[in-house]
C-alpha cells in the first residue's frame, strides 16, 4: 500500500470534491485584506466566489469605480493567491 502524506491526501480530496469551492469562498475572505489592502477591504461589504466568478458588493461609489478599472489586476492577484485559475470574471456591486 502506498503511503500519502496527510496534506497530499486532503488536497488530493479537495481537487476532486464539489467541496472544493466552498473552500474557495472561504479563503478569499481570508486572504482579501492581504491582496487588496486594509482600505480597500474596509469597505468591502461582501464577497464571494460563485462558479468562477468573483463578486464584490461595496456601497462606496468611488471605490466601485476603482474596482472596475482594477478587475484584471484583481483576477490576477486571486489566481495567484490561490495558485491555480480560481476566478475568470470580476463582478462589482
Amino acid at each position: 500500500m502506498a503511503q500519502f502524506q496527510l496534506g497530499d491526501a486532503i488536497k488530493d480530496f479537495l481537487s476532486k470534491s464539489k467541496l472544493r469551492n466552498g473552500i474557495r469562498a472561504v479563503q478569499i475572505e481570508e486572504v482579501w485584506e492581504q491582496l487588496m489592502g486594509k482600505t480597500i477591504s474596509k469597505y468591502t461589504d461582501k464577497i464571494q466566489i460563485i462558479n468562477q466568478t468573483l463578486f464584490i458588493t461595496t456601497s462606496v461609489g468611488p471605490l466601485k469605480n476603482e474596482l472596475l478599472y482594477q478587475k484584471p489586476q484583481i483576477i490576477q492577484r486571486v489566481n495567484e493567491a490561490f495558485g491555480e485559475n480560481v476566478i475568470t470574471e470580476v463582478v462589482i456591486q
